[in-house]
């Protein structure tokens, strides 16, 4: 489950590991590019050498850091994350500050295509008390999403999209974000390594165009806002102008949010 993620004084110093130096060697030699950060987070994370030896091992033999801690970092929490589930992206906490702006009164959440739950842990958290239910078509995320929401009272479901909902959902749900997928089917083999080779294919794939997904999203997301409740989903430059017409399609009142600092592209539609 989500706990605040502690600053660096709250963990041994790396000193107390006289084998630093080797492990950010290892780690440079494996091709980690935040190779000193990624240090820090091993050592901290380790009780005893073997113990960190073997979190090394398993990243330099190309499992993402993430995986490798048991956790992700997402807007000061940290997330449990689970092998063959999605990673959290550090660019989706615009998408939450984007519907906390909108919503900041939000009392019913919904995290569709939640993976580990990390956008409904972080809106649960910012939020007064909402009720949170959040669904995934992948097993293994659902378990996890559990996990992270149970401190919330987060109800989590398997199904696909909103097949997955109470129906009594629908007409109240004043936030609904959708991590869906996007990368276009022949652009899935070009993603690095760490999320071709570790994350599930359901959660990247996001048809011929990348939009498959979206596009059914927001023909029905309409039924499931409350009056003036927002739809936010993630997307990509290229792919912006096509996803903000499928919103206008659907019925919302739409806008393009833009953080050119974590390069997030953001589609948010309002039910009027």
């Amino acid at each position: 489950m989500p706990i605040p993620f502690p600053g660096p004084s709250s963990r041994s110093p790396l000193s107390a590991f006289p084998s630093r130096d080797s492990v950010v060697a290892a780690l440079r030699a494996a091709g980690c590019v935040f190779a000193e950060d990624e240090a820090a987070l091993l050592v901290a994370a380790a009780r005893t050498a073997e113990e960190l030896a073997s979190l090394v091992d398993r990243r330099v033999t190309g499992l993402p850091l993430e995986l490798v801690l048991g956790w992700a970092e997402f807007r000061g929490l940290r997330i449990a994350v689970a092998p063959g589930v999605f990673v959290p992206r550090r660019r989706t906490e615009f998408l939450v500050s984007e519907a906390l702006a909108h919503a900041p009164d939000a009392a019913v959440v919904v995290d569709l295509c939640c993976g580990s739950g990390a956008v409904g842990a972080a809106l649960a958290a910012a939020l007064d008390r909402p009720e949170v239910h959040a669904a995934d078509i992948d097993p293994a995320a659902v378990r996890c999403a559990r996990g992270n929401l149970a401190d919330a009272g987060g109800r989590v479901y398997a199904g696909d999209l909103f097949d997955a909902l109470p129906g009594a959902l629908r007409g109240r749900v004043d936030i609904l974000a959708a991590n869906v997928p996007y990368v276009p089917t022949g652009e899935v083999a070009l993603l690095p390594a760490e999320a071709r080779d570790h994350e599930p294919l359901v959660a990247l794939d996001g048809g011929t165009d990348g939009l498959d997904v979206l596009r059914r999203v927001a023909a029905e997301a309409p039924r499931w806002l409350a009056p003036g409740g927002c739809l936010l989903v993630e997307t990509s430059q290229r792919q912006a102008p096509a996803a903000v017409d499928a919103f206008t399609r659907g019925g919302l009142t739409t806008r393009l949010a833009v953080c050119e600092e974590s390069y997030a592209h953001v589609v948010i539609g309002v039910r009027d």
